[in-house]
């Protein structure tokens, strides 16, 4: 059985520009560095559950609108 790997992808950079923040504003608010900010909006990096959940409490919308996961 072969296992296909996904993605997880984001929409941080689009939710965080609507709200006014800088990357250094949405890290501060949510306990993060800017560089990790940086990181998960480049998909580079994917947060934990909790900071995901952080990340979706700060802009006042469900998990879904912010986080997926492709095939």
């Amino acid at each position: 059985m072969v296992v296909k790997k996904g993605r997880i992808r984001n929409n941080i950079r689009d939710l965080r520009v609507a709200a006014g923040f800088t990357q250094a504003q949405l890290g501060e608010k949510i306990g993060a560095t800017r560089q990790t900010i940086i990181a998960i909006e480049q998909e580079k990096y994917a947060p934990s559950l909790e900071l995901a959940f952080r990340i979706a409490h700060c802009f006042d919308v469900p998990f879904e609108a912010v986080f997926s996961y492709e095939m």
